[in-house]
């Protein structure tokens, strides 16, 4: 896609520059061990400081090496760009052009510190995923007699998982990629992403997608914990545009926890506060409620009992900046089924706007599962009407 190809440009771009920026701080080196005549530079280098030139050299080197391979940590281009200048300002007269490039690096080093540091949306990812997974998880096998209440198409979805006489699952962790846009004329987004989401007493869903839009990295974090929600978008790491919160999207994010628990972790239904409603061999209705919310989906299936859609009308769609949100339906057919350690879930799959003319129904996201990882775990009390109890409560973090 061209998004994906200029944001490789211009990486690439900022590769050879830092590179080329690196090979020339060779010369002061070579002048100053006497290896060669330098034209170029005519302030007196000895070897002492030819050697400061040697060792700087390696160090931009290094930056567009890691860089080159997306591992750079975002201290390495802040000193390279320190001591690069140092030695710049010695040969001012002949290396002033030096200082562009140096300025290029602090621009790597901050996009860095924003993309990874302590204050970065991967770095709240992180804090959020250690404190879910640090919760206390019990260890039971999943049974045929555990079935027992749920809806006939639900049953056979969760034998089709391959999860009987497994341990019992309580979420699951996913890296996926595919694409997203705004609306059915807006430009396509690639983007790739990581998620975890646990259910129980504290269900929570976390989700952090890299994106790119006209060429320029974007960071998407999606907070679903304690029954609040939150999502936010950074361009570049460092520019907000977009900082939900709110009712609206507490109940939209609520659907999204029950479509990832049917499409990526069915096996986590046995138990769950699900009120079910069999329409027919191929259909059930299932309602959620959550704290104040509850939340209804329409489930269809495939003759061979795979889930095939995934319909609800209690979403709601937000506005570009996150500020608004609209009710719209909203339905997520499976494209594909994977299978991941003998588990069935989700593979490939899509979700869908079901707005009004003139837009009309459409498709906005696109979605591969690359990985999917059980975390193992009884996320609900066994009881005989699963359907009556509810998530529980917790207040917000």
């Amino acid at each position: 896609m061209v998004a994906v190809v200029l944001r490789r440009v211009i990486r690439w771009t900022v590769v050879v520059v830092v590179a080329v920026h690196g090979l020339l701080h060779l010369l002061g080196a070579v002048k100053g061990f006497g290896w060669a005549d330098v034209p170029a530079l005519s302030a007196e280098i000895g070897p002492w400081l030819g050697l400061a030139w040697l060792l700087v050299s390696v160090l931009v080197l290094a930056v567009a090496v890691l860089l080159a391979r997306g591992t750079c940590p975002w201290w390495l281009p802040l000193v390279a760009a320190v001591l690069s200048e140092v030695l710049v300002v010695t040969a001012w007269q002949d290396a002033w052009a030096g200082t562009a490039a140096n300025l290029l690096l602090l621009a790597v080093a901050g996009h860095a510190w924003a993309r990874t540091g302590p204050r970065s949306l991967r770095a709240d990812y992180a804090d959020h995923v250690r404190a879910a997974l640090a919760r206390p998880r019990t260890q039971v096998d999943l049974r045929e007699d555990d079935l027992a209440g749920l809806p006939a198409p639900v049953a056979r979805l969760i034998r089709r998982t391959g999860a009987l006489g497994r341990p019992a699952v309580i979420g699951f962790r996913a890296e996926l990629h595919g694409r997203i846009r705004g609306g059915p004329s807006k430009p396509w987004m690639p983007f790739t992403g990581e998620q975890v989401n646990l259910y129980g007493p504290d269900p929570c869903r976390l989700f952090l997608m890299d994106a790119t839009m006209f060429g320029l990295p974007v960071d998407v974090l999606h907070v679903f914990d304690r029954r609040k929600a939150t999502m936010r978008v950074r361009l570049c790491s460092t520019v907000p545009i977009v900082r939900a919160a709110g009712p609206e999207l507490d109940r939209t994010e609520t659907v999204t926890l029950l479509n990832d628990l049917c499409l990526l972790a069915p096996e986590a239904l046995v138990g769950a506060p699900v009120r079910w409603t069999q329409v027919g061999d191929d259909r059930a209705t299932g309602s959620l409620t959550l704290g104040s919310y509850t939340v209804a989906a329409d489930l269809t299936f495939d003759a061979a009992g795979d889930l095939a859609d995934f319909v609800s009308d209690d979403r709601a769609r937000a506005s570009a900046d996150g500020r608004t949100f609209t009710p719209q339906r909203w339905s997520t057919p499976v494209r594909s089924v994977g299978q991941w350690d003998g588990r069935r879930a989700c593979g490939v799959g899509e979700a869908r706007w079901h707005a009004p003319e003139p837009e009309g129904t459409f498709t906005y996201l696109e979605v591969v599962v690359d990985d999917l990882s059980p975390i193992e775990g009884v996320p609900w009390a066994r009881t005989p009407t699963p359907s009556t109890r509810s998530l529980g409560s917790s207040t917000p973090g």
